[in-house]
């Protein structure tokens, strides 16, 4: 499952590209303004992510350009991405080191996004295990 959506959008600048969107970035020179990526890269992500559909792409209302949205499956990975934002707060700053924070529209910073259990209670990575997807268990037995 990991491999998978790394396939998708596991590269840095597509993270970016799907952050800024999330953030209203819609077009070309807003993804490149923001992330100071070079054209040619930029083209190739834009092109990848709407072709994983992660991004759709249609005209302007002028018609004069093309604009970029999130699908469904884009807004999707906001969890991924508040995930790995709230991770790099924990991990990958120096205790007093400024940065952003994200906030809901009351202006209050998002609480710890941590996964829970079937009953609701919070689980740590020694409360979970992956199990082989049945239906190929089954499979395998015929």
């Amino acid at each position: 499952m990991i491999a998978r959506t790394l396939d998708l959008v596991g590269d840095r600048w597509s993270l970016l590209i799907v952050r800024d969107a999330m953030d209203g970035a819609w077009a070309f020179t807003d993804f490149q303004h923001r992330t100071g990526i070079a054209r040619n890269i930029l083209t190739d992500r834009l092109r990848r992510l709407v072709e994983r559909g992660i991004l759709e792409r249609h005209s302007a209302p002028s018609g004069r350009r093309q604009v970029y949205d999130l699908t469904e499956a884009g807004r999707d990975f906001f969890a991924v991405i508040v995930a790995a934002r709230q991770w790099g707060e924990r991990h990958a700053f120096a205790p007093e080191e400024p940065r952003s924070v994200l906030v809901d529209s009351t202006g209050g910073p998002l609480p710890e996004m941590r996964p829970v259990d079937s009953r609701g209670r919070y689980v740590g990575v020694e409360g979970t295990s992956v199990v082989r997807d049945m239906r190929e268990a089954s499979a395998d037995t015929r």
